[in-house]
């Protein structure tokens, strides 16, 4: 399964881990963080997008993204716990990268897209755990961005 770069196109996960690689070393001064975000559109099917935001802290990002089209989901926890499935499954790769390339303390954070003023408010706890049980820091809305905004600006 593929990864899209909106400047350089479709790359499979090795090539986007060198584009990665090469943006931190490319400025090691800086300070970096990534962020991995997940959100859906429902239709016909259900659209999701995994979105990997490489945040160089004051000074810009780039970002990649990976979309799925799965059957019609109406159910908002099975939509909202694939989401995060698939943000963890990712994160869980891109670290494992990271640690065998020397970057092990390279922050991760996981970013879900439920809020405390939505419909998803209720089943925050449960996500975030899911997220923190894994070993990630995480992100709900309006800190949320990486699934809020940049995953979200692809499902449509």
């Amino acid at each position: 399964m593929h990864f899209i770069s909106p400047t350089k196109g479709k790359m499979y996960f090795e090539a986007m881990m060198k584009e990665i690689l090469h943006y931190i070393t490319g400025l090691p001064s800086s300070s970096y963080k990534i962020i991995i975000g997940s959100d859906s559109q429902v239709q016909n099917d259900t659209c999701f997008i995994t979105a990997v935001v490489v945040h160089r802290l004051g000074k810009g990002a780039r970002y990649f993204y990976q979309k799925r089209v799965q059957r019609k989901i109406n159910s908002l926890r099975q939509k909202l716990f694939y989401e995060t499935a698939l943000s963890l499954e990712l994160g869980g790769r891109i670290t494992k990268y990271f640690a065998n390339n020397g970057l092990a303390d390279l922050p991760v954070e996981i970013h879900i897209d439920a809020g405390e003023n939505g419909k998803t408010r209720d089943l925050i706890k449960e996500v975030v755990g899911m997220v923190t049980g894994s070993g990630f820091d995480a992100k709900v809305k309006p800190d949320a961005y990486g699934a809020s905004s940049v995953a979200d600006k692809h499902t449509k």
